[in-house]
């Protein structure tokens, strides 16, 4: 009689058992040892293979907040070495997967203190403060602190989290050292909500420079609402959700004192503003002089350009550029778009005379600037260090 094989008695196969105590097999470097005081965050964190009988498969970094050190394996498993920043005065905890000859798996675990900063602190400030706006709103992130190389800009854009719903592709755009702009390749979605935060707290930016906690933000939009002004026809067209809304007679700039081309993003609502020639550099006895109260005002530049109610022009309107830059509308048709549009629609000034709209510095004019070109002012998609345009800085000073 022939007996039958029983499952027992064969080696088992290397994984079928739990893995194998992994602490003689690897290694830390400077974060290694319970009694080690803690180490310098701006050290990379290394993980070496001590053993000639094991090699390291994977290895998870986590901080205590949860945040994920990314790093890179050498293809022989020898050593891991971490890619991105240490916080400061922060605890990590670190699993290693090791495996031996054999095919047996190991794992080790071990915990570790960066120091704390001695540093300076750069603190994040994001804009605009949270509400509703239009889908042209740019977010903005200004910085405490001046941070001028492309390395230091990458890690504190890579720390930077922007998120909507819907969702839609957008990058940072350096304005300047200290100044950062987010936009969509699009205007953002209408009805969207736009959270943006920063796990930039404790992380070594540059030398004496550290992140610091950042208040994130949430934004919303509303329905895309976007005012043509043609200055060839001297008609404003507004629309909303692609669907016109109102087409109204205008007048821009005249001779000397041309109204800007270009893309612009309403940056705030005054029912009534004081405008006077000398805010613009016309002095008083001059015949193109003005003081004059102005209502129902929606701001496109720092700088004084708006569009206004007009009353004593509006026999030029639809035929004839008269003002100083500003572009007026009827009482009621101003009072109707001053009700009508949000901080953040666009007013596109087309078919005109005068000089392009400054990127930065009088107002958003970042939807002037292509996407390729926008992305080159991202230290992590750019070729390049970003270039600053020059703008003009100024406040308050109102046309008209």
């Amino acid at each position: 009689m022939i007996g039958l094989a029983g499952c027992s008695g064969g080696p088992e196969p290397p994984r079928s058992t739990g893995p194998y105590d992994a602490a003689a097999d690897v290694s830390f470097g400077p974060a290694e040892g319970p009694e080690q005081a803690a180490v310098d965050p701006a050290d990379p964190l290394r993980v070496t293979a001590t053993s000639e009988e094991s090699r390291i498969t994977d290895v998870t970094a986590v901080d205590a907040a949860g945040r994920t050190v990314t790093g890179e394996l050498t293809a022989d498993g020898g050593a891991w070495t971490s890619t991105t920043p240490l916080a400061a005065g922060i605890e990590y905890t670190v699993e290693v997967a090791t495996e031996n000859r054999d095919g047996h798996p190991g794992r080790r675990t071990h915990v570790f203190t960066t120091k704390d900063a001695d540093s300076t602190a750069l603190e994040i400030t994001f804009g605009p403060e949270a509400g509703t706006y239009g889908v042209g709103q740019p977010v903005i992130a200004e910085l405490s602190e001046e941070v001028e190389s492309r390395e230091a800009r990458a890690v504190v854009e890579r720390l930077l989290t922007v998120e909507s719903e819907p969702a839609t592709e957008g990058t940072w755009h350096w304005a300047d050292g200290a100044t950062m702009h987010y936009r969509p390749a699009e205007y953002w979605p209408a009805n969207a909500t736009v959270r943006v935060s920063s796990e930039l707290a404790g992380v070594h930016v540059q030398d004496g420079l550290r992140g610091a906690e950042s208040e994130p933000l949430t934004i919303r939009t509303g329905d895309r609402v976007e005012a043509i002004a043609d200055i060839g026809t001297l008609t404003m067209t507004v629309t909303s959700n692609g669907e016109v809304v109102r087409t109204m007679p205008m007048t821009t700039g005249k001779e000397g004192f041309r109204t800007r081309e270009g893309k612009k993003v309403i940056l705030g609502k005054e029912q009534h503003v004081r405008m006077n020639g000398s805010s613009i550099g016309i002095a008083q006895g001059s015949s193109e002089y003005y003081d004059l109260d102005v209502y129902w005002a929606a701001r496109l530049t720092w700088s004084g350009e708006y569009v206004h109610g007009a009353p004593w022009s509006v026999g030029s309107h639809g035929a004839q550029n008269v003002s100083h830059g500003c572009t007026g509308l009827s009482t009621e048709n101003a009072r109707w778009f001053f009700e009508f549009a949000k901080v953040g629609d666009i007013v596109e000034h087309v078919n005109g005379y005068g000089n392009d709209m400054d990127l930065f510095g009088n107002g958003f004019g970042d939807w002037n600037m292509s996407w390729d070109d926008w992305r080159q002012g991202s230290a992590l998609h750019g070729d390049a260090e970003a270039k600053p345009e020059p703008g003009d800085s100024g406040r308050l000073r109102p046309s008209l």
